[in-house]
């Protein structure tokens, strides 16, 4: 993760972390007020529905005057001029007419004048009331466009004053009361038949979900969906009028303050993250330029460039001691490196004067004594001979070893360019087998190799001819018994030479340690520990690779590849 991520992660969680609660917080208040402003809803809806029990109280305070229509029909007088009188009184009372105990309109008059008689009242109703005297008011319904009701009032001797009440006051009222702009007060009867005026819209509202709703335990409506719009509301039942105060107002309007602190909240968190961005973008430059640094300079100082320095003008505060800090460490290091070269090339010449010297004795000193034989002139021919054999025996292990050395100081230098050209396989392997044949032969050793006639090796004859002999020529020294095998094969990219023999084997970690300069499996065992090293540096010189897998007392395999084309 890099540090812009784990820096903008950081600077997020810093500072949205207390807005947790916070949101917590408004989501409860919001909560809350949505539920005050249902409750306003309701407290409306209440308010009008009291102010309409009020009027239904009233209204029996105001038919007094039915007691004065009821004596004139007592004396049989007519009722007419007391009934005229009466719509004067009460501008609200549009009709008013006399029945009798059938329904049948005895007098009649309204406000356009007098009306012939007519049954309009449910003898049903007639007869309840008769049992039970009380005012009846009927269902509030709509009359040539306007909200009115019927009631009844029970007279003596089997008659009953019949009448209809204009509510254009209340209607009236309804109109102007608005919560906003969607918001407004309606009458809807217990069917869910909704009442509305000229001047009010009318919400497109099936009217089963009004009476489902009516029907329910709760008078608030949090989510009414209507035809195009969701209403939020409540209700309270006007029972004198058979009807439900409504509020109701488009949900969306109802909770637009809320729903703007929302909007501010989260324009809020957008700003916090568009500076938590920019913020962490800011600081993982100011960060990682110097780490950046820091990092290049660790990996010049792991390859061993100890000559680089970071730049320290572009760290600060602590990133810049740091740095300062590591190019010192740096100059100290290099200092160290010297020391040790020096101590380690010290070391080595000692090691490698110890080992050449020791070997370097031995034919040094049989040479000096063949020598001095020699100038006695105290042998005879035969001994002349053998001595003179001798000595050439003890020349030609002399200047293998001087030659290895040599060789060695060509490698590390840099000095043994291949000169590669297109060689065929098999031949070189046979002329190198049958030198080793000899030898194989007296140890016992079955000696064979597996090469096509048609393969070739991209190579130096002369370094490929040294690398192959000092393989096959180490797996005949180091096997007792048994067999040495070569394999020669190749794939699109690579030739590959395989030497297996069934010798005392390599452990793991004699596998990692075979290649290194004057480093034996025996110690006991004749050489210089110098072949392996040299093959392999040989093989590198070509892009190639020497490596091995062995396994104690089972033999070891060495194997050769070589590129088929230059680099």
């Amino acid at each position: 993760m890099s540090i812009f991520s784990k820096l903008f992660k950081l600077f997020i969680t810093v500072v949205l972390m207390p807005l947790i609660p916070m949101a917590l917080l408004l989501a409860y208040y919001q909560s809350r007020q949505k539920d005050n402003i249902l409750e306003t809803h309701y407290n409306l809806a209440e308010v009008v529905s009291s102010d309409i029990n009020h009027y239904a109280e009233d209204l029996n305070w105001r038919l007094s005057f039915a007691q004065d229509i009821q004596a004139l029909l007592e004396e049989k007088k007519d009722p007419l001029p007391a009934m005229k009188q009466a719509l004067e009184k009460y501008p609200d009372i549009n009709v008013l007419a006399v029945t009798d105990g059938t329904g049948k309109e005895l007098a009649r008059q309204s406000r356009e004048g007098l009306f012939p008689t007519d049954n309009h009242l449910s003898e049903q109703i007639l007869s309840e009331m008769a049992q039970a005297p009380r005012v009846y008011i009927a269902p509030l319904e709509t009359l040539q466009g306007t909200l009115e009701f019927e009631f009844i009032v029970p007279l003596k001797n089997g008659y009953f004053l019949y009448g209809i009440t204009e509510l254009s006051d209340l209607a009236d009222r309804l109109q102007q009361m608005r919560i906003g702009q969607t918001g407004q007060v309606f009458l809807v009867s217990t069917q869910g038949v909704l009442y509305n005026g000229p001047s009010q819209w009318a919400p497109q509202i099936e009217a089963e979900k009004l009476k489902k709703h009516f029907e329910g335990k709760s008078r608030l409506f949090k989510n009414l969906h209507g035809r195009g719009d969701t209403f939020v509301g409540a209700f309270s039942p006007a029972k004198p009028l058979g009807v439900n105060v409504v509020v109701l107002q488009v949900k969306e309007e109802a909770y637009r303050s809320l729903h703007f602190a929302n909007l501010i909240l989260m324009l809020f968190v957008l700003a916090i993250a568009v500076l938590a961005y920019y913020g962490a973008r800011t600081f993982a430059r100011s960060l990682g330029e110097p780490i950046a640094e820091l990092a290049q300079g660790a990996r010049e100082i792991s390859q061993g460039n100890f000559d680089y320095h970071v730049k320290e003008e572009i760290g600060w505060g602590e990133l810049q001691e740091l740095m300062i800090s590591f190019n010192k460490m740096t100059a100290d290091l290099k200092d160290y490196q010297a020391l040790q070269l020096k101590n380690q090339v010290s070391e080595m010449k000692e090691h490698i004067f110890r080992s050449v010297a020791h070997d370097l004795r031995a034919p040094l000193l049989g040479l000096q004594g063949y020598i001095y034989i020699l100038s006695s002139g105290k042998i005879n021919e035969e001994q002349r001979r053998e001595y003179l054999s001798r000595m050439e025996e003890a020349a030609k292990d002399l200047s293998a070893l001087l030659e290895d050395v040599l060789a060695v100081s060509r490698v590390e230098a840099g000095m043994t360019l291949p000169q590669r050209q297109r060689l065929q396989a098999r031949p070189l392997v046979a002329s190198l087998v049958n030198t080793q044949e000899p030898v194989a032969a007296e140890k016992g050793l079955k000696l064979s190799y597996d090469v096509a006639d048609t393969l070739s090796v991209y190579a130096d004859p002369k370094l490929l001819r040294r690398i192959i002999n000092n393989l096959l020529s180490n797996a005949v020294k180091f096997t007792a018994k048994g067999q040495v095998f070569i394999k020669a094969y190749e794939n699109e990219k690579n030739t590959f030479i395989e030497v297996k023999d069934s010798g005392i084997g390599l452990t793991e970690k004699q596998c990692k340690e075979i290649f290194e300069k004057y480093r034996q499996v025996d110690d006991a065992a004749e050489g210089y520990g110098l072949g392996l090293f040299i093959s392999r540096q040989l093989a590198r010189a070509h892009g190639g690779e020497l490596s091995v897998s062995s396994e104690p007392e089972r033999g070891s395999t060495f194997t050769l590849s070589l590129p088929k084309e230059d680099a």
